[in-house]
């Protein structure tokens, strides 16, 4: 009893640090990247674009780790009339997609086992495919109908008959918890990178480009904390203790993320792991009501969405909840299916934050601030419509997270280069051609939405009407290997001793022969590259 007890309290202790390492890690890329991404909102030109608003929002938001901050300085640049609502609106969107990159990297401190990463990958992921789809969705719907323009619009001005007076800020429960501690490593100025965006003239744009994110330690004598990132101390640039602070929240989120999922694995094993395992996945029997049959399982799900948006309120970040899930789900205490409506909470409740800086600004100014931020809660409304409400979609996110979890577990190099594709390569691609123009952006995005469209219909045919097909197109044998299968990338980045540990899957044995084998080392399969 002592012993579990004991356990229970480092796993406390190690999520509050854990939860800590989340906000440096924030301040770590506010500090890299933060006056890039404000000087990026002040390219209003770009956002005519609605794809690439949208990447721009997606760019943003894995640069700065925060959806709110993203979010925030889009609803006061809308509030300062330096863009207008339907610019703002795809820029949500991508928010929405940039903020779930957290816990796909929080997935790796499972890495090392080769079960708990394909489950925690999988979880971390759908949250991803989540928003993908609802962006794939919903973005064209927008720029056709203007369907989250016209709804926010006619809210706004039903509730808007008088003006409402300001209101304050809501202060962030969470960090009343870890500011004892955060505040004595760094404290950034998060207000500057606002300020760039919205800032026009070019004198005091410059006065703001000398200033520091980094916050000095108060000379007041009465303040007895020092920072340990300390600008005047340190000597050092914004940039250069930005990325220290990386290392630091890195190695922190990994050793604490490690420690917990230890102590879980300990704490959670037997009848203690079957018993919190039926609680948090059980489901809701029917009832004979009145000699009526009701069926209640379905209730169960919607339970754990409201589970997910109150946390996610309390909290004040999507990225915390989806990230505390992601281990438990990697250690099988709760499943992908379960975790899932919670998710859907999560970006439920991420949006009270918009809402509430919203009601903030100025009295003139909340009409529009608050139209982006109700797009921003329909945009999530009508994406759990479309993909959980209607049960049949649901299966599409969660198969597509299962097929990611399955795919890096088989070959570990995935992970990473699944991150950078996603949330930096494409949106980097797509925000580049649509500075070059129209033109050059149609000719290289419609072929390859074609191609993407077209293969993904084949893969849905070959495995539910195959005899539908052509004979050629039932299978993808007749493709060269590397454009049907990863295993030609995987034995070229795992053919040496160091990266071979890197992927942490293969090694590779000498033959008599001279010609190498890659032989999985968990013995479950073997492939001869012979």
């Amino acid at each position: 009893m002592v012993v579990n007890t004991l356990k229970v309290s480092l796993i406390f202790c190690f999520l509050y640090l854990f939860v800590c390492s989340l906000s440096f890690l924030a301040d770590g890329f506010r500090l890299v990247a933060g006056k890039d991404a404000g000087d990026v909102f002040r390219n209003s030109e770009l956002f005519n674009n609605p794809i690439a608003a949208m990447m721009v929002g997606v760019l943003v938001t894995v640069l700065v780790q925060s959806s709110s901050t993203s979010t925030s300085i889009v609803i006061t640049m809308v509030a300062s009339d330096l863009l207008t609502t339907k610019q703002a609106i795809p820029i949500i969107m991508g928010a929405n997609i940039g903020t779930s990159v957290t816990s796909t990297i929080v997935a790796m401190g499972q890495i090392s086992n080769k079960n708990e990463f394909r489950r925690a990958f999988g979880a971390a992921t759908v949250h991803d495919m989540f928003n993908f789809m609802s962006v794939a969705v919903m973005l064209p719907l927008e720029m056709i109908t203007g369907y989250l323009y016209a709804l926010s619009k006619a809210i706004v001005e039903s509730i808007f008959g008088k003006d409402p007076e300001s209101q304050e800020k809501q202060e962030d429960l969470l960090k009343k918890i870890t500011k004892p501690f955060t505040e004595t490593i760094v404290q950034v100025d998060k207000k500057l990178i606002t300020k760039i965006a919205i800032e026009d003239d070019p004198v005091e744009l410059d006065k703001l480009y000398e200033k520091s994110i980094l916050k000095s330690t108060p000379t007041s004598s009465d303040y007895s904390k020092d920072y340990l990132f300390d600008a005047e101390k340190t000597g050092m640039g914004d940039s250069e203790t930005g990325v220290c602070v990386l290392v630091f929240a890195l190695g922190l989120m990994c050793i604490s993320l490690a420690i917990i999922v230890a102590l879980l694995k300990s704490l959670l094993k037997g009848r203690v792991a079957v018993m919190i395992h039926s609680i948090v996945n059980e489901d809701i029997d029917d009832r004979e009501i009145g000699g009526y049959h009701v069926p209640l399982k379905w209730v169960a799900g919607y339970f754990a969405m409201a589970a997910g948006a109150g946390i996610t309120v309390l909290v004040q970040s999507s990225s915390i909840t989806t990230s505390a899930l992601t281990p438990l789900v990697g250690v099988g205490v709760v499943n992908l299916e379960r975790m899932y409506p919670m998710v859907l909470g999560a970006n439920i409740g991420t949006t009270v934050t918009g809402i509430l800086s919203a009601l903030s600004q100025d009295g003139s100014k909340i009409a529009p601030a608050l139209q982006v931020a109700f797009a921003h809660l329909f945009f999530n409304i009508t994406g759990i419509f479309l993909f959980y409400v209607i049960w049949p979609m649901r299966k599409f996110p969660v198969a597509a997270a299962k097929f990611l979890g399955n795919t890096t577990a088989e070959y570990r190099w995935f992970a990473m280069a699944y991150i950078f594709v996603c949330f930096l390569i494409i949106p980097g691609i797509l925000v580049g051609l649509s500075i070059a123009g129209l033109a050059a952006f149609l000719v290289i995005f419609i072929p390859c939405l074609m191609l993407g469209l077209f293969v993904t219909v084949v893969n849905y045919m070959q495995t539910h009407y195959i005899e539908n097909l052509p004979e050629k197109l039932q299978t993808w044998e007749f493709l060269p290997l590397y454009l049907r299968s990863l295993e030609p990338i995987d034995r070229l980045f795992c053919q040496n001793q160091v990266t071979n540990k890197c992927c942490g899957q293969k090694h590779v044995e000498e033959r008599e022969d001279g010609k190498s084998v890659a032989v999985e080392m968990t013995g479950v399969s073997a492939n001869a590259t012979v």
